[in-house]
């Protein structure tokens, strides 16, 4: 139990360290709250005119979630509830960063990491292959998200069906469902392009 404690104590705070905002800031000098969406992450960036910056802003994000969850995992060996507190802990540490005011990012990168920490590359590549299938198709970042996490709940009960790693999805599903409750609002499947057109 002290173990669990002071890992998601630790998952917290490393999730809330605003990698991206701090490379923003220092590396690009410009506030990337300021570009984009506002979102402190590492696509602002990117949009900010840094790709080599954005790269080690979305390592630093991913980061903050593989380490505390590969100890968690491979270290201590947790495959039950506790791992499910550690694994969110950082992605609550970085979608509420209590540095940037509980206003942090929308935790894509750190969710991400925390995979990482539990399975190495397997679910953060079919992860990524989900994410970009549907970025492609609906042109709507949160369902695109949302969908990504719903393809890799189906794609563990096939391939990973541990208990811990499945309760880790809905909650996933909720922080990441509330940073882009904006984009839930609208309905997936309409591409924003042809309603443009249509309105003409």
């Amino acid at each position: 139990m002290t173990a669990t404690v002071l890992l998601v104590v630790v998952g917290f705070f490393m999730g809330s360290l605003p990698f991206s905002y701090w490379i923003g800031r220092y590396g690009l000098k410009q506030d990337i709250r300021q570009v984009g969406d506002g979102n402190p992450g590492a696509t602002n960036v990117l949009r900010a005119g840094g790709k080599r910056w954005a790269i080690l802003a979305g390592l630093l994000d991913a980061l903050k979630g593989t380490i505390p969850v590969g100890i968690a995992y491979f270290g201590l060996g947790f495959h039950d509830l506790d791992l499910v507190a550690v694994a969110l802990s950082p992605v609550l540490g970085h979608a509420f960063s209590p540095i940037l005011r509980f206003s942090g990012g929308k935790a894509v990168a750190v969710t991400f990491g925390i995979w990482a920490g539990m399975t190495l590359w397997q679910v953060p590549i079919i992860m990524g292959l989900l994410l970009l299938l549907w970025v492609k198709t609906i042109q709507n970042s949160g369902w695109s998200v949302v969908l990504m996490l719903l393809g890799t709940w189906i794609y563990l009960g096939i391939f990973r069906p541990e208990p811990s790693m499945l309760a880790i999805i809905p909650g996933l599903i909720i922080i990441l469902g509330w940073k882009y409750r904006a984009d839930l609002r609208q309905l997936p499947f309409i591409n924003p392009m042809a309603e443009k057109v249509h309105a003409k």
